[in-house]
């Protein structure tokens, strides 16, 4: 299906210009009127439901980065924190951040695909209040009921806590995280919806078509549709499968006799975990593909490898969680085999494509470098680089020895820091239009620094094997835990700038008119 064209009479991705906020966000006219009978019925309006999503993530995100400053500081020795305290704070601090990551990316994906479909801006809200409602009992469970099972709450621990903690303060935990995946799954449903309505199937909006040579390429769905696509669908499952065995653990706090195969729990909690995550980067990466031709005035390129790389990452994501289960002896070894093999690909279709479109699309283009560009641009560097280290774990033999080391939060840390998160600050900086200013690119730098000197401390002490999770450390490993903790007091000075640029021009924002 080719794009509509835009009132105007162009193309719509070929309106590409630096005008005012919101400017840009045109609806396709085969939906425009779907669009606007929901924006009549909304209590809220899309820019204004978009605007609230970015503050939100904003504001936790640098309250998940002070959590995270506050574990490598003790780690360091700078300041003392007690044990117990130090895994309450790793607890919530790992939880807010899938979840904030997760709310970002599908802040991202929403106010770009609502260019190509109809989405409903209730359903919009309405996770986003469930998401903080959500945030509510997990913070109640870990920072009153001091939970500190660790984001994965894996089964049977949270009802086994030497009394660290109460059942209530575990159920809490997990109610929170169902209220939450409530939220996601309405949203994932309504994206596809409206998918469905103007693609008539998911294969069609994934460009599958495109990819298998049973479509001309010029008809394929626009990359945003195909990413949100993607993500609908294995968010969908993964949610599903994530809330049943959070209910079969809330039934077993309370009904110790009604157990559960602890393996297959552990399958499915990390086949939810993983999909969840991954799918963070798959929706914030809507950004590159939207933001980057907005500095280069050039379209964003989709072809037959395009397609193809993305039916490849839909099948994948789905697959590749075994590589969090090297070290259980218990598995079949038919799906370690399997999580390794495809944890060494499954990276590689998107990530290459979209490395070679942002270079093709920047090379010679004329574009004019601010912090907006640079940070879409980082986002796709960071995801890249993460990639290696990420893909060395994901080996039997190197994971059986660092896989309890630092390497592990040094390579998701890479991915999620310098290539998720760089990409939803861009796309702040985009919508809040702060990203040309003197202070942005100081932010930029700032950001950039820090967040390579901080990767490069996890995965420097995970080479001389610093194990992780460790609440005090021994004196040979301090100062890898200070060089961390510098770069992660950079990262957040460069967050902050953001973050207060944004909201100090939310009001001016909030106010223009050029919605759609």
């Amino acid at each position: 299906m080719r794009r509509c064209s835009s009132p105007n009479g162009r193309r719509h991705h070929r309106r590409r210009t630096l005008s005012p906020l919101w400017e840009d966000a045109m609806t396709i006219q085969a939906n425009e009127v779907t669009i606007r009978s929901d924006e009549g019925r909304s209590l809220i309006s899309p820019r204004a439901a978009v605007l609230a999503y970015l503050a939100v993530c904003g504001l936790v995100l640098l309250l998940m980065m002070l959590l995270g400053l506050t574990m490598r500081l003790a780690q360091a020795q700078w300041i003392t924190v007690q044990p117990d305290l130090f895994y309450v704070v790793m607890t919530m601090h790992g939880a807010g951040m899938v979840g904030i990551a997760g709310l970002a990316g599908a802040a991202v994906m929403w106010h770009f695909v609502r260019r190509y479909v109809p989405v409903s801006t209730a359903v919009f809200v309405a996770n986003l209040v469930f998401f903080i409602i959500g945030a509510a009992f997990i913070l109640g469970a870990g920072f009153i009921g001091g939970f500190a099972g660790a984001w994965t709450f894996l089964f049977p621990l949270p009802a086994h806590s030497g009394a660290v903690w109460s059942v209530n303060a575990a159920a809490s935990y997990m109610i929170g995280l169902l209220i939450i995946g409530t939220g996601f799954l309405l949203l994932h449903l309504d994206v596809a919806r409206g998918i469905l309505s103007v693609y008539g199937g998911l294969g069609s909006a994934l460009g599958a078509g495109q990819a298998f040579g049973l479509a001309p390429e010029k008809n394929g769905p626009p990359a945003a549709v195909t990413a949100s696509t993607m993500v609908s669908i294995v968010n969908i499952l993964g949610i599903l499968i994530g809330a049943a065995v959070l209910v079969i653990s809330l039934v077993n706090l309370y009904v110790p006799s009604f157990t559960f195969n602890a393996l297959l729990a552990k399958n499915l909690i990390f086949f939810f975990g993983h999909v969840f995550i991954n799918a963070t980067i798959y929706m914030a990466v809507i950004a590159v593909y939207e933001i980057l031709p907005v500095f280069t005035h050039r379209a964003w390129k989709t072809n037959r490898a395009f397609y193809f790389a993305w039916v490849l990452s839909t099948l994948m994501v789905l697959t590749v969680y075994p590589h969090h289960l090297l070290m259980d002896f218990a598995m079949p070894t038919w799906a370690l085999v399997a999580g390794q093999v495809i944890s060494w690909l499954s990276g590689l279709p998107v990530l290459l494509v979209t490395a070679f479109g942002a270079l093709t699309n920047v090379y010679r283009s004329g574009i004019k470098w601010n912090a907006t560009a640079g940070l879409a641009f980082l986002g796709v560097a960071g995801w890249a680089i993460g990639v290696i280290p990420a893909i060395a774990d994901g080996t039997i033999e190197i994971n059986s020895v660092m896989h309890n080391t630092q390497w592990v939060p040094g390579h998701f840390h890479t991915y999620l820091l310098l290539g998720m998160v760089a990409m939803f600050l861009s796309f702040v900086t985009y919508i809040g239009t702060t990203g040309s200013s003197a202070l942005a690119s100081v932010a930029f730098w700032l950001y950039t620094v820090g967040g390579s000197v901080f990767v490069l401390a996890f995965l420097s002490g995970g080479a001389v094997s610093v194990p992780r999770r460790y609440a005090v450390h021994l004196p040979e490993w301090l100062p890898y835990d200070r060089a961390g903790s510098v770069g992660a007091a950079l990262v957040i000075a460069g967050a902050l700038i953001f973050v207060l640029g944004f909201l100090a021009k939310l009001p001016s924002v909030s106010a223009s008119e050029s919605d759609a």
